[in-house]
């Protein structure tokens, strides 16, 4: 039986802030923000309405940019080293992970790794991706290894496990902390003297969240490395060096993170 064209319609049209997401504008949440805050019009109106569905007819702009079709989709992998902030531009820092992504295409860090850590770092333009990275409520794991100085006791690791309330937080941070084999080296490299290391899995991404939930409990972090997020890995990588996903690879992602 033929769709009505009501139905017709609906399926050749799209949320604005899906389509903002699509053309590499901004994750979707901060799409939905710049609609919210009048930024976004849509055939010369402003738009401020979520449900707002448009057409591949339609000419939609941001802060009165005209916002093109969307762009080719880029993931990008990078093992971010020590001393470099996960960032585009800051004018007090000279070295920054975005000037290690090649080519000229813009591609936006996913989450953050802050200066004194080091790892798993992926930059696209897939807004959708981003969004379900980075926000908590889809929960995707991130695996981290974490150099301490000392061993954790039962009760310290009791606390990390049941969770603890942070400073300026209204709900305890939680983490999987598990120590590693004594014996066990991050990529054979030497341990420092009465160092040891942890395995750390979250589930949530809150700033410094590792470093701050061991200091709560008398503890210290020398070194972190986040060797996966997903489905990525470091598999390959050296501090500095990254690689393009291959087609394959991102319908993997997308999969994994719940799209397509």
């Amino acid at each position: 039986m033929p769709a009505s064209s009501c139905e017709s319609d609906r399926r050749e049209t799209e949320r604005l802030q899906k389509v903002l997401a699509h053309a590499g504008v901004a994750s979707r949440r901060k799409s939905e923000e710049y609609i919210q805050a009048g930024r976004v019009t849509v055939n010369g109106q402003v738009v401020t309405e979520l449900g707002t569905r448009v057409g591949p007819d339609d000419e939609i702009a941001l802060d009165g940019q005209p916002v093109e079709g969307p762009e080719k989709r880029g993931y990008y992998l990078l093992y971010k080293p020590q001393g470099y902030l996960s960032s585009l531009a800051d004018p007090h820092h000279e070295r920054l992970a975005g000037d290690l992504v090649p080519g000229e295409r813009r591609l936006y860090p996913v989450g953050r790794l802050d200066k004194d850590s080091e790892g798993l770092l992926l930059f696209t333009n897939d807004g959708q991706v981003t969004h379900r990275l980075t926000h908590p409520s889809f929960e995707h794991e991130k695996e981290y290894l974490v150099l301490i100085r000392g061993e954790l006791s039962r009760e310290q690791l009791h606390r990390l496990r049941v969770g603890i309330m942070l400073e300026g937080e209204d709900r305890p941070a939680r983490g999987e902390f598990r120590p590693m084999p004594p014996n066990w080296r991050w990529r054979g490299q030497s341990v420092p003297k009465g160092c040891h290391w942890l395995n750390v899995v979250l589930r949530e991404g809150r700033k410094r969240q590792i470093r701050r939930m061991l200091q709560a409990v008398g503890c210290r972090a020398v070194r972190l490395v986040r060797g996966r997020e997903a489905c990525l890995t470091l598999k390959g990588l050296e501090p500095g060096q990254g690689r393009w996903l291959t087609e394959q690879e991102a319908r993997v992602l997308r999969k994994a993170v719940g799209l397509d």
